[in-house]
């Protein structure tokens, strides 16, 4: 089992949509299951103290942080505020990123630059704001979440989006080589078809007549496409961001786990 008492996890993008199970919600009740103190941010602190409350009802422990990771000014206040509250951070999990629909012809300027923006700041930014910190105690961990998007086509115009999530595994791998001397291990994890809020919203977005969606028609039809028959949970994402938080994954780093029930073998 693992244990993470003692420990104190950062997890952006920490709430869901509509009060449903994404994959940064997931990570902070899995963690904090596993006995970690989260902190869990949000832009949307409804969002995150729904969070807190799952994990505080389960007899955990977790503040809710209200933040945009776009903005430096915030996340640096957000990381002050945790290492407040708890006295340090050991984790830092990074779930946050947007989608937007477009093929190389027709992706806006705006859309580009949209994603671009929250996609890279997403990551780049909390870590930023976590390394003095980190390399101060000596040592710490950082998951990012990318996708297997970043790595293929995979029949679908999101060319700004799976550009972004390419970016991050790039961004990733530099950050562990950099930081390994100071004891900083950083991986990506690449989910495929997970079911969450956000991809369901993705869907209703883009769909004709969104009342007339017939889900398990779709879900039926994606699992098609999947080896493992099935579409993935926000705990699958949670188990893996688990495990590279532990002493599991000590000797981890610089790394991607591909998290998508065989796609990736079959694309």
């Amino acid at each position: 089992m693992i244990d993470l008492t003692q420990k104190t996890a950062l997890v952006t993008g920490a709430g869901s949509l509509a009060n449903g199970m994404g994959n940064g919600k997931a990570t902070a009740l899995r963690l904090a299951e596993a006995g970690a103190a989260i902190c869990a941010l949000d832009r949307d602190l409804k969002a995150a103290e729904e969070t807190c409350r799952l994990i505080q009802d389960a007899g955990g422990t977790a503040i809710a942080v209200e933040a945009d990771v776009t903005d430096e000014a915030q996340i640096k206040s957000a990381v002050q505020h945790c290492i407040e509250a708890f006295g340090k951070i050991d984790i830092l999990q990074n779930n946050v990123g947007i989608l937007r629909t477009g093929g190389a012809q027709d992706t806006t300027v705006e859309d580009w630059n949209l994603l671009a923006e929250v996609n890279l700041k997403a990551v780049f930014l909390p870590t930023k704001s976590l390394l003095p910190h980190f390399v101060e105690n000596g040592g710490g961990v950082i998951t990012n979440v990318s996708s297997i998007a970043g790595r293929q086509y995979l029949g679908a115009p999101y060319i700004a989006y799976n550009t972004t999530k390419g970016a991050i595994v790039s961004y990733t791998r530099n950050l562990a080589a950099e930081m390994a001397p100071h004891g900083i291990r950083a991986n990506a994890i690449l989910p495929g078809f997970v079911d969450t809020p956000m991809a369901r919203d993705s869907i209703i977005q883009n769909a004709e007549n969104p009342e007339q969606i017939d889900w398990d028609e779709l879900d039926r039809r994606r699992a098609g496409r999947i080896p493992l028959g099935r579409v993935g949970t926000p705990w699958d994402i949670a188990d893996t961001a688990l495990y590279l938080a532990s002493d599991l994954a000590s000797y981890v780093t610089g790394t991607e786990i591909i998290v998508d029930g065989g796609v990736s073998c079959r694309v």
